[in-house]
């Protein structure tokens, strides 16, 4: 689902856009009204300055252009004219109307207007009937082009589109602000929650907004109930550990007396051990996926490996394998210390195991995780059968003691971070590869 913020970016854009769209509307019809009322205000009075002459006796072109001193009706289509109808349907007009009449209405008494074609495209056309003193009625009518009005309108339009978008644009970010602010309080809250959890604190509800209020009241029995889940999920598993380790250490010192007593337990031990690494693998699963977000726990890598580097040395010691690591000294991860020589130590008792001389540790860091590559110069594992190795239980060599629980307990405790565990070849040894990503803790 989007989030709150996106939802109510594009909420209030579309909103501000609809007004804005409305309003644009509305203010430029009202704008193209008032150009048109104002372009008829003038009509009225160069039909007045015409109505003025004719009643003054002045019937004649020439006269008539004598008195109308306006330079553009001398004009040929020059956008402006005007034309004289009498009684008897002699037309007389201005020279700008050159060889051409207007098509002029029906008369009427009053002032008259409408839209016309003139020689030179679209006119707005002023009429109306007048009977001069003791002279028969004759319609005076007057015309100009609407080029004028549309050009008026044009700008004022564009006046208009530059407003709209200087405000469209202000709303965006004002909107943008306006969300910021309204949705940091939950923003907060959730960096709160993060790091107050390991902290065993509660979250004061006169904190926040009364708003949020109620959510960090109810947020805050959440965190108690959490709290106390976890712990009873650790304090079982530790006691379920310890109530299995005694009679798992009672059967191996049986399984001593018996092999000291000259009878073979190959098959029980295995078995026995089988048991014992399946609860270790179980009680791993749980104790990682218990501890909480990786975001409260980290562990020096390099440190890890410096201490698994000790007791594996010791343990192959005869053997003349070289364990090469290759880790800077302040490289961290997000995940509890306990849990990642868990992982690591498996993966290299299974690498010195199978190597024939040489395993190779390396680590870097990118943006998102820790990237650790343990290869080594064994007979490695077909790309076919890497499924198979990571399945609990599933063993290749079961020439070699062991329980086939090692590479499954890595990678469940690998995936109960967020992180993954990928098996290949080793391009520089020939063996295999074994890749980890560790979640990065950020702020370290």
């Amino acid at each position: 689902m989007r989030s709150l913020r996106s939802r109510a970016i594009l909420w209030g854009l579309g909103l501000s856009a609809l007004s804005i769209l409305v309003g644009a509307v509305v203010l430029v019809t009202s704008v193209d009204d008032i150009a048109l009322r104002r372009f008829d205000t003038d009509m009225a009075a160069l039909h007045l300055q015409l109505t003025a002459a004719v009643t003054n006796g002045a019937v004649d072109a020439d006269i008539l252009a004598t008195e109308l001193s306006d330079p553009l009706y001398e004009r040929p289509y020059s956008g402006r004219y005007w034309q004289v109808t009498t009684s008897d349907g002699t037309i007389i007009t201005s020279r700008s109307l050159f060889d051409t009449v207007l098509a002029v209405p029906a008369a009427s008494r009053e002032l008259q207007y409408s839209d016309a074609v003139g020689p030179d495209g679209a006119v707005r056309l002023a009429w109306r009937q007048i009977t001069p003193d003791g002279e028969a009625p004759m319609v005076v009518a007057v015309a100009n082009s609407m080029a004028q009005l549309y050009a008026e309108q044009w700008d004022i339009r564009q006046s208009l589109l530059s407003g709209f978008a200087i405000v469209g644009l202000l709303g965006l970010i004002i909107a943008i602000f306006q969300t910021s602010a309204i949705l940091r309080p939950l923003s907060t809250l959730q960096k709160d929650i993060n790091r107050r959890w390991d902290g065993n604190e509660g979250l004061d509800p006169a904190d926040y907004p009364e708003e949020v209020s109620p959510l960090v009241s109810d947020i805050n029995i959440l965190l108690d109930r959490n709290r106390n889940l976890l712990e009873r999920t650790r304090r079982h598993s530790a006691d379920l550990a310890h109530a299995l380790k005694t009679p798992s250490a009672i059967l191996r010192n049986e399984l001593s007396r018996f092999e000291t007593a000259g009878q073979t337990i190959e098959i029980a031990e295995e078995a026995l051990g089988r048991i014992d690494a399946q609860i270790t693998r179980s009680l791993t699963r749980v104790r990682a996926a218990n501890l909480g977000s990786p975001a409260q726990l980290g562990a020096n890598l390099h440190q890890s490996l410096q201490r698994l580097d000790r007791a594996f040395t010791t343990l192959f010691a005869n053997s003349e394998k070289i364990l090469d690591l290759r880790v800077p000294p302040d490289l961290r991860v997000s995940m509890d210390v306990q849990d990642v020589e868990e992982v690591l130590g498996n993966l290299l008792e299974n690498a010195l195991k199978f190597c024939r001389n040489m395993v190779v540790v390396s680590a870097h860091q990118t943006a998102d995780a820790t990237v650790i590559r343990i290869e080594d110069d064994g007979p490695g594992i077909s790309a076919a059968d890497r499924i198979e190795a990571l399945r609990p239980g599933g063993r290749l060599d079961t020439a070699t003691r062991g329980t086939g629980l090692g590479l499954a307990i890595a990678s469940d405790v690998m995936t109960a971070y967020g992180g993954t565990l990928s098996l290949g070849q080793s391009s520089s040894l020939g063996g295999l590869l074994v890749v980890c990503n560790m979640p990065v803790r950020h702020g370290l």
